[in-house]
């Protein structure tokens, strides 16, 4: 009771009583009966302002009870709405997702300002190395990148992955002695959907695709910025191009699979909650690549990639089309006016996408012969093969995910 009475007596609050052990360095085992005392004899109760107690003197905000159980006192404690274990991890899916959106928008530009800051400082030499190094690492993306396994098993992927939810399904095996070309659809703003489950270990890629390595290709124009680059390959994104379509299919081996997403800024101009539109009809650069190397084509719809963002839709023929297609002309991109949540509401509008379930299922793979100068016939063929197996993939999976029976799938 001597111990009990020094800490709580006289009714002192939890501050005070820490500010005895720390200015009382006696013997361990006096700082000993102390914890004991904390731990089996008082629990903490914490109010929002003054309040009265029965058993013992008042200070304000806190309320001291003698006596109660430690597991009655961690209760209360964890019962404080701010560490409520759900909200907790509801507020660590949405910084998750929130660091990935501002990474792809203004990482690679903030990057590139710093670095060229930074030959204006005393800390030139670095900016130096760095360009140095960039310079002779120029083709490294063209051959596949440098992905890191420790990249793709973040533990901030899963929380991306819980955000939505996004899970991946999986309908046929892929035979590790082939190369595959998945046409990923629709585009989307971002492409959550492709990066989640191709990107990352967060959906289980490598174990529902055993001996499969995804490339998920990207504009090129990405891996021209610094620190950008770097980080975009460690996730196994590589640029979008024929040389490095054509390394990974002829000079890596097999079991690699490229993940293109077909429909391009074209199509993240009509995407939009609700709509169920994919462009494709004058997309056949794949097929051709994929006849070329004999590759075969799986085609992959992701249900609910058009959901998680609103974008403000420009008519054809109005002067923000007009801007938008030049910028995908000249640049490569076409800029989308769009919004989602916000940062700590969902009521309120910011860069955070809408939490809505992302399911993106792999179709069956399309065998393709291996044809070194395909003809136009040969490409037509197989183009109008893929389409068809895409509209069949939607249509016997769209029940299952939310959408009726009567919604079709618009090829553009």
């Amino acid at each position: 009771m001597g111990t009990q009475h020094l800490l709580w007596g006289n009714g002192r609050c939890p501050e005070q009583a820490v500010g005895i052990l720390d200015s009382n360095p006696g013997s361990a085992a006096w700082i000993t009966q102390c914890k004991s005392v904390l731990l089996s004899s008082v629990s903490l109760v914490v109010q929002l302002g003054s309040s009265r107690d029965s058993e013992g003197p008042q200070s304000p905000g806190w309320v001291i009870r003698k006596h109660a159980p430690a597991s009655s006192a961690l209760q209360d404690l964890f019962s404080v709405s701010w560490l409520n274990r759900s909200k907790v991890e509801k507020q660590l899916q949405v910084i998750s997702v929130l660091q990935w959106v501002l990474s792809f928008l203004v990482l690679g530009v903030a990057c590139s300002v710093i670095l060229m800051y930074t030959f204006c400082t005393d800390c030139w030499l670095i900016a130096v190395l760095y360009f140095t190094w960039l310079v002779f690492d120029w083709n490294t993306p063209k051959k596949g990148g440098r992905r890191s396994q420790w990249v793709r098993n973040w533990a901030v992927w899963r929380y991306f992955r819980d955000y939505f939810p996004i899970q991946l399904v999986k309908t046929h095996n892929l035979l590790t002695t082939r190369n595959y070309i998945f046409g990923y659809h629709p585009h989307g703003i971002m492409g959550l959907g492709a990066f989640c489950n191709f990107s990352t270990e967060a959906t289980e890629v490598s174990k529902k695709f055993p001996g499969i390595r995804p490339y998920l290709a990207t504009l090129a124009g990405n891996f021209r910025m610094p620190v950008l680059r770097e980080y975009l390959m460690s996730g196994g994104i590589c640029p979008v191009n024929r040389d490095t379509i054509d390394y990974l299919l002829s000079k890596n081996g097999t079991g690699n699979a490229i993940i293109i997403v077909v429909g391009g800024a074209a199509e993240s101009l009509s995407s939009r909650p609700g709509k169920n539109a994919v462009t494709l009809r004058s997309r056949k650069g794949f097929v051709k690549l994929a006849l070329r190397h004999g590759a075969d084509l799986v085609p992959t719809y992701s249900f609910g990639e058009n959901e998680v963002y609103k974008q403000v839709i420009f008519e054809e023929g109005s002067w923000g089309r007009w801007v938008q297609k030049k910028f995908q002309k000249y640049i490569g991109f076409a800029p989308c006016i769009f919004h989602g949540r916000g940062l700590f509401s969902s009521d309120t509008w910011g860069l955070v996408p809408y939490s809505k379930p992302i399911t993106t299922v792999v179709g069956e793979p399309i065998t393709i012969p291996k044809l070194e100068h395909p003809t136009q016939q040969d490409i037509d063929l197989y183009h109008a093969m893929y389409m068809e197996a895409l509209v069949k993939l939607f249509d016997k999976h769209k029940t299952s995910f939310g959408l009726p029976e009567t919604e079709v799938l618009e090829v553009n």
